[in-house]
């Protein structure tokens, strides 16, 4: 189990992408934007870099939805390896059963 601490961080980064993703687009555009005075573009830029950092997507780390573990995720379940195994060994994963010979 991870630290709660290290869950509620990535919530809260989760919840500020969220909150500022449009406003950071808005930004991106203007400042790729070629047809545009570079004044404007530098200022869309200086703006930018004044948006919290937590606020970028790039910052974002993939969790396991049960345990909070965030190494060996798997995207499709969003759960990681050692979690997936617990669910398919205890036959809550239909079609996935543990393998014996």
């Amino acid at each position: 189990m991870a630290k709660k601490s290290m869950i509620e961080r990535e919530k809260k980064r989760e919840r500020l992408v969220a909150k500022y993703a449009t406003k950071r687009a808005e930004l991106k555009e203007i400042a790729n934007d070629e047809s545009r005075p570079m004044e404007e573009r530098f200022k869309a830029r200086l703006k930018l870099a004044k948006l919290p950092r937590n606020s970028s997507a790039t910052r974002l780390h993939n969790r396991c939805q049960l345990t909070g573990r965030p190494h060996a995720y798997y995207r499709k379940l969003k759960v990681s390896r050692i979690a997936l195994r617990e669910l398919g060994s205890n036959g809550q994963i239909p079609g996935m059963v543990k393998s014996s010979w």
